[in-house]
């Protein structure tokens, strides 16, 4: 599988999570810095976050209006009918610890000093892209 990297610019677009253990809040995370519009779909949080929570279960329908879609559940089934509905609307999709179902993928990412750098392992050993994006931000 190969990805093609891009920086996409998510300033003020509906970016919807679904899920809401570490996994979820990180991506919601990453989203919230770039400016997005983010909806978190979970009926529990691991952390506070400035979103738009909605305290339940995933339903059809939810994805409706968003730019990007997030599956970060650690219900396969569920993970699986979100990215069903993403592919019926059009909308790009990211199943957690699953880049073989994902239409992007997050990298391991350095923003400093004016330099925004991504890492990735077309999804194949995160653990390392992180190591590796540690190493590298001493040196920014």
């Amino acid at each position: 599988m190969a990805f093609y990297p891009i920086f996409l610019n998510v300033s003020g677009k509906r970016a919807v999570v679904v899920g809401g253990g570490p996994v979820a809040v990180r991506k919601a995370k990453g989203l919230l810095e770039a400016g997005a519009h983010v909806v978190v779909i979970a009926p529990d949080l691991a952390a506070e976050l400035p979103v738009e929570w909605r305290k339940r279960r995933y339903r059809s329908g939810d994805l409706k209006g968003a730019a990007l879609a997030f599956a970060a559940t650690n219900d396969r089934a569920v993970n699986a009918r979100v990215r069903s509905e993403a592919n019926s609307l059009g909308i790009p999709v990211n199943v957690a610890d699953a880049p073989e179902e994902c239409d992007f993928l997050v990298p391991a990412r350095i923003r400093k000093n004016g330099f925004h750098v991504a890492i990735s392992t077309d999804g194949r050993d995160p653990a390392a892209a992180a190591k590796l994006r540690r190493k590298l931000e001493n040196s920014l």
